[in-house]
């Protein structure tokens, strides 16, 4: 009986102990947490979760200002000329990036496949090029691998679906190299998706081939970018899509109202679907005015939370594709500061690790998901278009 007694009273004592201690132990690491400044706090999130942007357009730059010969440039040293070089990207603790494979509307229904691909190569060359910081790699595994190894994540991200020339062997081909999205338009509608701009539509959203692209990209375990698309393409993808979809660099549309960004119908889906709006940094999409301030940029990061969640934002800024971006967000260096400037809103670091790089890596595991689930069953999508306007004879009239 004593026995007993004794194991019970020893069982009362360590319940004691736990409804004690577990409450006084959350309240000191809260009050630790609260004793760390902001700047510590941003340091220790980042210590733990790879800073992801969804959006770089420095290899356009290479293309832009060096015909794509990387002899010529010192991304290693500094390139103050730019938004981007490695000694910022480190500052910023960018863990892993998209850079962007972009060609320009005028080459649609000409060179484009061609001038996509020597972009692609580009991206391939400055991962070797610069292989002590940064590693290419095509899965969200493959992220946090490079990110634990201390260098920067890189990937490809097509920009236009001008790059595949209405053709899925083509995509296929695209996503070999190495392409993890692709934006289904750019400042011009393709034959099967329309762009924001042009206004008048094409194609009142996605043709049923844009709707088979969007199937193939799933069956791949390719993002779909629906940046740059009209509401209605949105509309259509999101009905469409099995997959998480990114925005790679839209902001809110209820902040700034130009056609560019995310109207709130379209933020209240993304819960459904999984994916993940990259806030953009460029002035004319954050305050549709020349001037901006990292403060305002904030503001789309406020909205987007309070329509669609915190699971569902990221950072696509934009640097090297914009001509403008806001005080204090004046490079790759500055990421850390947006972040501090979350904190002193009121998000926790929970949220932060989500914004920086965790909603991106769980819906890219989601998506590679999808894809693999669907290669059991799916057959390669075979669809074609004849598109006429182009330079080049028409193949399926000239050659049947």
């Amino acid at each position: 009986m004593n026995r007993k007694k004794l194991l019970i009273g020893i069982a009362v004592v360590v319940v004691l102990v736990i409804v004690v201690a577990v409450p006084c132990a959350v309240l000191l690491n809260k009050k630790k947490d609260e004793e760390k400044t902001y700047e510590q706090r941003v340091a220790a999130i980042l210590a733990d979760t790879p800073l992801i942007d969804g959006h770089n357009d420095i290899p356009w730059q290479m293309r832009k200002y060096y015909m794509n010969r990387l002899e010529n440039i010192t991304l290693d040293t500094g390139s103050p000329e730019l938004h981007t070089d490695i000694p910022r990207l480190r500052k910023g603790k960018v863990g892993g990036q998209f850079w962007s494979a972009f060609v320009s509307c005028s080459n649609q229904y000409k060179n484009s496949v061609r001038l996509f691909v020597e972009q692609i190569d580009v991206i391939h060359r400055l991962a070797a090029k610069y292989q002590k910081d940064l590693e290419f790699v095509t899965t969200a595994q493959g992220i946090l691998d490079a990110y634990k190894a201390g260098k920067i994540a890189s990937l490809v991200g097509i920009e236009g679906g001008h790059a595949i020339d209405s053709s899925l062997d083509t995509l296929r081909m695209m996503y070999e190299m190495g392409g993890r999205y692709m934006t289904l338009t750019h400042g011009c509608h393709t034959p099967w998706a329309d762009s924001c701009s042009p206004a008048v539509p094409l194609n009142n959203g996605l043709s049923d081939f844009g709707k088979d692209v969007i199937r193939e990209m799933n069956r791949l375990g390719m993002f779909v970018d629906i940046s740059h698309v009209t509401t209605k393409t949105m509309h259509d993808v999101l009905d469409v899509s099995k997959a998480p979809v990114i925005f790679s660099h839209s902001s809110a549309f209820a902040i700034c109202n130009t056609s560019r960004n995310v109207p709130d119908d379209v933020l209240e889906r993304m819960p459904a679907n999984g994916g993940v709006v990259m806030v953009n940094f460029y002035n004319n999409f954050v305050t549709c005015k020349k001037e901006a301030t990292l403060s305002d940029v904030a503001d789309h990061f406020d909205h987007i939370k309070k329509i669609a969640g915190v699971d569902y934002i990221g950072f696509g800024a934009d640097y090297d594709g914009v001509s403008r971006v806001p005080t204090g967000l004046e490079d790759v260096s500055k990421y850390p500061d947006l972040m501090v400037e979350l904190l002193k809103r009121g998000y926790s670091d929970q949220d932060l690790a989500k914004i920086a790089g965790g909603n991106l890596i769980r819906a890219m595991k989601k998506m590679e998901q999808v894809a693999k689930e669907l290669q059991t069953s799916v057959k390669p999508y075979d669809n074609f278009i004849i598109v006429n306007k182009t330079c080049r004879p028409n193949y399926y009239k000239d050659v049947f």
